[in-house]
């Protein structure tokens, strides 16, 4: 069984920075994809990244493209998200997601098979 577990989710000014950090446990394929969301207040979840374990190719939604890096520690099995310049439409919880399946940008939370708990980011003006 594969748990995911994230951290990292902080209260920070606008144009501040912060790293998310999301480790797996378990067995996780290599065909996988590791991504993550994000759900802000009052609307529904979107992927924001992806990382796909299998040829290294990442995915950045437009509206963070620039800003945000998505990244994987295969040794320590840890999938990072650093985020710069951030404004308060960046407020949300963050969730990382094991997907089986990588044929869609953004990830779709109905191909994710496996979420963390989430971890909350915001950011005031």
């Amino acid at each position: 069984q594969v748990q995911l577990t994230e951290s990292g989710g902080d209260s920070v000014q606008a144009g501040g920075s912060l790293t998310l950090s999301c480790t797996a446990s378990g067995v996780v394929y290599r065909g996988h994809c590791l991504d993550w969301f994000r759900q802000a207040p009052g609307q529904q979840r979107g992927g924001v990244a992806r990382f796909d374990r299998n040829s290294g190719g990442t995915f950045h939604h437009a509206s963070v493209k620039g800003r945000f890096t998505i990244s994987h520690d295969s040794a320590e099995n840890t999938l990072y998200l650093q985020m710069h310049s951030l404004p308060p439409e960046d407020t949300g919880l963050y969730f990382c997601a094991l997907s089986p399946i990588c044929d869609s940008e953004p990830p779709r939370v109905g191909d994710a098979a496996h979420w963390g708990q989430g971890t909350q980011v915001t950011v005031s003006s």
